[in-house]
């Protein structure tokens, strides 16, 4: 490794999308045009508390190696949560932030961390990276969904382990929704029918469009739903819709849009990113209460759409156990955390080694509540 350089950049604009692209293995989430996306409409930066501090290795001015990295000053827009972390830290005179994270801005999907494709690289990214956090006085480093084959790389430099649960649905090779449904238990299968028809009944109709194919109209629409979502919460959306545009105009075929119309009207849309052989579910809002909308726009017509084009697998983002009956199982998902602190890194541990074992009954637990039919 002596002829690889390490370097920290706080912008991808100095960087080739073809170079840091060859290393990303086609995920979309951690692509060049999406990251750059965020950067460029200032969706991230200081004033989001994601602070962009990317390590970059290159060997003869060649990119060999990056971990898409940014300084936090919060914990928001993570969904690995670390609150009761940081308030430990504070109420013992200590400052949590700021911290280094590893991670996909505002998007809770596993997917690359550590882009090589030499694992010696990735050895030596994961260790820069803490050696970047200790030489910045950092609080903490956090790797949030990393792939499970990067775990033993974090734990052999010394990060802890955690898990939790997402909902995903794997397709099992069905010729159609109707096939998928014959593959549940009666009453759920009944449910599902009953929960589309009603609104088939009530008028309700989807249009499900390529995002480079959506006039500006369409996501304009789109952006109106998603910050509805948040405006009834009395929060404010994460992002703006100037990203949403950069994802059309950057990716717009690696996104689906989904607008629900009732008697000609539009009343709902959701956006899913399509990555490789998998479908991320990730935003949504309606304008009005429709019974059973939320779940046909983001979860039926979502799974018949993967059926028809052969997808593998829909992620339906974080949390949420009302998905297990609509067919998502329950999967354990990762991070990775290294504290600076000797004792709290002692006490997280402690923590998460009961966490873990509470997750993994939890995991057990929800195969035993499957909507499908036990062999």
């Amino acid at each position: 490794m002596n002829n690889v350089k390490f370097d920290i950049v706080h912008s991808l604009s100095g960087i080739k999308a073809e170079d840091w692209n060859s290393l990303n293995n086609g995920h979309t989430v951690t692509s060049y045009e999406f990251l750059a996306a965020l950067e460029e409409t200032q969706n991230v930066g200081e004033q989001s508390g994601w602070l962009p501090s990317h390590l970059i290795a290159t060997s003869n001015k060649r990119l060999v190696g990056a971990a898409p990295l940014y300084i936090k000053t919060n914990s928001y827009g993570e969904y690995i949560f670390d609150w009761a972390w940081a308030d430990a830290y504070h109420r013992s005179g200590l400052d949590y932030y700021p911290k280094l994270v590893s991670a996909v801005p505002f998007t809770p999907t596993t997917g690359p961390r550590l882009l090589a494709a030499d694992v010696n690289i990735k050895n030596a990214l994961a260790n820069a990276i803490l050696s970047f956090t200790k030489n910045n006085q950092l609080s903490s480093f956090h790797c949030l969904y990393p792939e499970t084959e990067d775990l033993s790389v974090w734990k052999k430099v010394g990060c802890l382990l955690r898990k939790s649960i997402q909902f995903h649905w794997t397709n099992q090779d069905y010729e159609n929704f109707t096939h998928y449904l014959s593959s549940m238990k009666s009453a759920k299968r009944k449910k599902i029918k009953q929960e589309r028809k009603r609104l088939v009944d009530n008028n309700v109709k989807f249009k499900m469009i390529s995002g480079d194919q959506a006039c500006e109209d369409e996501w304009e629409f789109f952006y109106n739903c998603y910050q509805h979502t948040y405006n009834v919460r009395g929060s404010n959306p994460y992002l703006n819709f100037n990203f949403f545009l950069e994802l059309k105009n950057k990716l717009g075929k690696n996104m689906l849009l989904t607008i629900a119309s009732q008697s000609g009207q539009r009343v709902a849309a959701a956006l899913n990113i399509l990555s490789n052989d998998t479908i991320l579910g990730r935003y949504w809002g309606a304008k009005e209460y429709i019974p059973g909308l939320h779940f046909e726009t983001c979860y039926y017509q979502t799974i018949e759409y993967a059926i028809e084009h052969g997808y593998k697998k829909f992620e339906g983002g974080a949390q949420g156990e009302h998905k297990l009956s609509r067919g998502l199982e329950g999967v354990e998902t990762n991070s990775a955390h290294w504290l600076a602190h000797p004792q709290f890194s002692d006490a997280v541990g402690n923590f998460l080694d009961r966490e873990g074992a509470a997750i993994g009954e939890y995991h057990e637990n929800l195969t035993t509540r499957t909507p499908f039919k036990t062999l």
